[in-house]
């Protein structure tokens, strides 16, 4: 009995399997669904290397005191603006002060004596050595004075040049002493953007040459000019040292930047910004194919100008759907306008 059922049962599993449909011909059914499309353009592109870099001032001044004295009038803040030779501290310094009283009371002693031994070789009382020996003396009390009068004006603290306190560490009544830093001092006139760029992509570069600078908050690049390059590069990074000028009012001192350094070109495959979608971490792209859009999974480069460049995943020449529906499915029907 069991055999005269077989051919039955075989017959049965072929018409069961004739009424299957395919997986990958599921999404065609249906009307197609119109979309707008633009094709991969394969396009030889400048190859740029991205360079870390800080803002740093071109001038910038820790300021120490040259006396012993204790702080006496201190009114800045920090970022406060000030201008070349302004005032920025006074001291009191004593010791000084009465180092300077001392060598008046001793220039006007010399004077005296001075003026003395002139008047008795004009007499004839004394030999002229005494008159050039007291001239002598007076010419060392006036460099004394000189000398204390200098070192008093220590006591007042001026700019070195126009900028913007970045550092204050010291209040009024603090005492200051030689080499202690009081203030820091940063120029806002003069800003540079200072990187290490390999020592084989520096190889290229002079002082002198215009350089891309791409500053944290600005949209755009901003052109400088390499004022500095390190003549020796650096034994354990195989780097070397670049400060590059930037225009005046772009940027700010400690700001992250990047130099862009070029590379030469390289074929890129770009396609329309509007193209690429995200999904989680995957970024995809529809490609339409016979009719369909096909799915497919690529890695994405750098913007440039509405457009961003494919690592992989697609070809030149490929037609890609621009800014997919969000009904659109893998190997849904689709239909190209114009």
């Amino acid at each position: 009995m069991i055999p005269r059922l077989l051919p039955s049962v075989l017959i049965l599993l072929l018409l069961t399997g004739c009424g299957r449909t395919d997986p990958a011909l599921a999404g065609t059914a249906g009307p197609a669904l119109p979309v707008h499309s633009a094709v991969v353009s394969l396009e030889q592109l400048p190859v740029v290397l991205e360079v870390p870099a800080t803002v740093r001032p071109a001038e910038r001044a820790i300021i120490a005191a040259k006396l012993t004295g204790t702080v006496a009038s201190l009114t800045l803040r920090l970022g406060q603006a000030v201008a070349a030779g302004e005032t920025l501290l006074t001291l009191n310094a004593p010791d000084a002060e009465a180092r300077v009283r001392q060598a008046r009371a001793q220039l006007a002693e010399a004077e005296r004596t001075a003026d003395r031994a002139r008047t008795l070789v004009e007499k004839g009382v004394n030999a002229a050595d005494s008159q050039r020996d007291a001239e002598d003396r007076l010419r060392y009390a006036q460099a004394a004075l000189a000398e204390t009068d200098a070192l008093l004006a220590y006591a007042t603290v001026r700019a070195p040049f126009a900028g913007v306190i970045t550092e204050k560490n010291v209040l009024p009544g603090d005492l200051a002493t030689p080499g202690l830093p009081l203030l820091v001092l940063e120029s806002t006139q003069h800003l540079r953007a200072e990187g290490t760029i390999p020592e084989k992509n520096a190889a290229a570069l002079h002082a002198g040459d215009a350089l891309a600078v791409i500053l944290e908050d600005n949209t755009g690049p901003v052109t400088g000019n390499i004022e500095e390059i390190s003549a020796a590069a650096d034994a354990v990074s195989r780097s070397v040292l670049v400060k590059v000028a930037l225009p005046a009012g772009t940027a700010r001192s400690g700001q992250f930047a990047r130099l862009l350094v070029g590379q030469g070109t390289a074929s890129t495959l770009l396609v329309p910004a509007e193209a690429l979608t995200a999904f989680g971490q995957m970024e995809r792209i529809y490609v339409v194919e016979r009719g369909a859009a096909v799915l497919r999974l690529v890695k994405s480069g750098q913007r440039r100008n509405g457009r961003v460049e494919i690592l992989s995943g697609l070809n030149a020449g490929e037609q890609v759907v621009l800014t997919p529906p969000a009904a659109l499915r893998d190997g849904e029907a689709v239909t190209v306008q114009p």
